[in-house]
């Protein structure tokens, strides 16, 4: 089973490039994010305040997170992101939710307990996962790890894009210093901090179509299989 990795800052693309790849050859998108966002919106709804770190790594720990893929019938649809029985694809990507996600990621706690069920996830099918830690701490085994990034401006005038489309309309300048507040956290947390795995290969898209970035991955992917096949 063929099993890719994907890690980068927010705004870099890493969803749709994920998706794309996925698609192509036949493997399971698995947005480690949207993971992380249900857990954040699960805390919001209940209430919870962030120094009640136990309380948070309850939720964590029991509530019922599950993909649901695109069906033969309609290929082109989105993948749908289930909380407890009730679809929150949309709601996740609340702003409220945005901005808890990377704060609530944080926690050892929290991690551990997702690291844990992306590992099962992936041990049972081949799998595109992307995230901020898949090859250095989920998947380090993964035969294809790619640290993507972007410019701050790139990823920010993204992110205003994607907004304005679920009817979010934003500052390009307040989401830009969002963003890099969130890069400094994510960077900086103790416990599986962003950065490039070992062995990874880092693709800037800048001036990249996502086509063309998820192009270079589904290469990579095919050469290791042929290596695989020959040895």
């Amino acid at each position: 089973m063929m099993v890719i990795a994907i890690d980068g800052p927010s705004g870099a693309g890493k969803s749709t490039v994920a998706r794309m790849v996925a698609k192509r050859l036949g493997l399971v998108y698995i947005d480690t994010g949207a993971m992380y966002r249900a857990v954040a919106l699960a805390v919001l709804r209940a209430q919870i305040p962030m120094e009640h770190t136990e309380d948070i790594i309850g939720i964590a720990e029991n509530v019922t997170i599950r993909f649901e893929q695109p069906s033969a019938a309609e290929p082109n649809a989105a993948q749908q992101v289930w909380l407890g029985n009730e679809n929150v694809t949309d709601r996740i990507r609340d702003p409220a939710v945005t901005q808890l996600s990377s704060p609530v990621s944080a926690i050892g706690g929290v991690r551990a307990a997702l690291v844990a069920r992306q590992r099962e996830m992936a041990r049972s099918v081949g799998v595109v996962m992307e995230g901020r830690d898949i090859g250095t701490v989920v998947l380090p085994w993964a035969e294809v790890k790619v640290f993507l990034t972007a410019s701050p401006q790139e990823r920010a005038r993204r992110r205003c894009t994607e907004l304005a489309a679920k009817g979010h309309p934003a500052d390009i300048a307040v989401v830009a210093a969002q963003m890099a507040e969130r890069d400094e956290r994510d960077s900086t947390r103790s416990d599986s901090p962003l950065r490039p795995a070992d062995g990874s290969v880092l693709i800037d898209s800048d001036g990249l179509s996502a086509c063309e970035v998820a192009e270079r991955i589904i290469s990579m992917a095919r050469s290791v299989e042929c290596r695989c096949s020959t040895e």
